[in-house]
Order: C-alpha cells, then structure tokens, then sequence
C-alpha cells in the first residue's frame, strides 16, 4: 500500500461554536472568570479545537483509543502517534454563534528514518470558514508523527535547554484529572493521556503524556493573561520533547524587542525544552 495515494484526500465538517465547551475550558484552565459567554463573544486563539470532535463509534477505536487507521487518515502501521506540531493563520476572529464549516485535506505524507527508528509525517491543512463564507477565517497545518514501538535499545535524543531568560512564567500543576478534563472537552480518546497502565507498559513512556495542544493552549493562554489585548496573526509551534505528568511543568514567554514578536515555550523541572512557539501579533 502506497501511502502517498493518501495526498489529496479531503473531508468536510460542520459545527456550531457554542458557549459551554468555551466555559469548561476556562475551568480548566484556571480562568479567572468562568462562564458561558454570549453570542458574539470571540474564540480565544486555538480554542477551535473544542469543535469539530472527533466522533467515531465505539466499534471502529483502536487499540489506542484512536480511530482504527484508514479512511480520511492513511493507514500508517507504526502503533505510536504523536502530535508534532502546527502552523495557524489567524485571518478573521471565530465567535460564539458562529456557524463554522472546516475542510481538511491530506497536504503530505513523508517516510523519514531518525534515531529511534522509522518514522512517518503526515501533514493535514485544516480550512475554516464561518457562516457560509468563502473567505477562510482560520487555516490550520497539522503536523503528526507515528514511530515504532519502544524498544529497550531505543536512542534517546539529546535533550535541548530551554531559555534561561523569560518575562513571563506560569507554572502549572499537572495531575490525572486535568488530563482527563482535556481529554473529554475534545474527544480525545488516545489512551496515552490517562491510562497510565497503558501508556507505561504497552508505549513505554514513564507517565502520562501531555497533550501538545494543551500545552500549545497554555502557551496562548499565557500570552493572553500577559497581553489581554494583544492580537495574534500567526503562530506556530514544535514539540520538542515530550511533557509527562510526573514532573512539575512551567510555561514561559519573552517579547521580542520591537513588540512584534512572542516566543513562547515549555520547560520541564530539569530546564528541558518541551515545545517552542512563535506568536505573531497585528
């Protein structure tokens, strides 16, 4: 099977932004003021993953707690799979009310060989339009990666310092309940973000992963507490190094001298770098 046949490949989905999924994530995270905002109340940035679920029967998830592989997604065999990272163009604000259309294609598929063995990225290009529009307010680049199972000669990559300098810092409590809180608010059911029998002893990771849009979420969310007015044109992020519930977590930015830029990132307890972020403003 031939996974660049894959390429090109598209579906649609259509949703309603509404106000409680926005209000159960400033819960989550801590918002100062919880509640269900009104109609035409702005979408944070990123917040639009809180739509669009992935709603799948019970019958066709994975061992994983995926989707089993194929149809939309190419049937990639290698059982491990992560969230690497994404691009977004932030082009008109998505509101409470809004009646929201995405398109996803299939935008690429590379077979890579790194350190730990074989690797596959598929890239999906996400297109969301509000209210019947044919400008796209929103343009997202997922980009995933599956690897191989863990194996006890596995080379672990050298890990990267993060900055040693910051203007900001949060630092955030991770526990089992506000990964299963992400969990439930978009769906996910992947079970390396709460069965901790099955991501330590079947994946082999140490303790339960960090979702990389949550951290990508908290990255934002800093930026927000720091910048409440500040608007966001462009932002991309990379996942470094996975992120674990064992260990204390903090999250951190630095303006760039002219104002035009954020970097953001996330740091473990031993000053790693877990992801690194741009934000853009207008």
């Amino acid at each position: 099977m031939n996974l660049q046949d894959w390429i090109g490949r598209s579906e649609t989905a259509e949703d309603i932004a509404t106000a409680t999924p926005y209000a159960a994530l400033s819960a989550t995270l801590d918002q100062p003021d919880i509640q269900r905002p009104p109609p035409g109340a702005p979408l944070p940035r990123l917040w639009h993953w809180l739509y669009f679920l992935p709603i799948y029967a019970q019958s066709d998830i994975g061992a994983d707690g995926h989707a089993k592989r194929g149809g939309f997604m190419p049937p990639v065999s290698l059982p491990r799979r992560m969230w690497a990272g994404s691009d977004f163009a932030f082009d008109e604000p998505l509101l409470i009310g809004d009646h929201l259309r995405r398109t996803s294609t299939i935008a690429d598929v590379k077979e890579k060989s790194g350190r730990t063995g074989s690797l596959i990225f598929v890239r999906v290009r996400h297109e969301i339009r509000r209210n019947g529009a044919q400008a796209i307010a929103l343009t997202e680049h997922h980009n995933i990666v599956y690897r191989a199972a863990a194996a006890p000669d596995d080379v672990v990559p050298a890990p990267q310092a993060a900055p040693a300098e910051w203007a900001w810092e949060r630092r955030i409590v991770l526990d089992d309940v506000l990964l299963f809180r992400y969990s439930a608010l978009t769906f996910n059911g992947h079970r390396i973000h709460y069965d901790r029998q099955y991501v330590t002893e079947v994946e082999g990771y140490p303790g339960l992963v960090v979702h990389g849009p949550l951290i990508a979420t908290l990255l934002m969310d800093l930026l927000r507490r720091q910048q409440p007015e500040a608007k966001v044109a462009r932002f991309e992020f990379k996942a470094v190094r996975p992120t674990f519930d064992i260990t204390p977590f903090s999250v951190h930015g630095q303006p760039s001298a002219d104002g035009k830029t954020v970097r953001l990132w996330g740091r473990d307890h031993e000053g790693w770098l877990t992801m690194d972020a741009v934000a853009t403003l207008s």
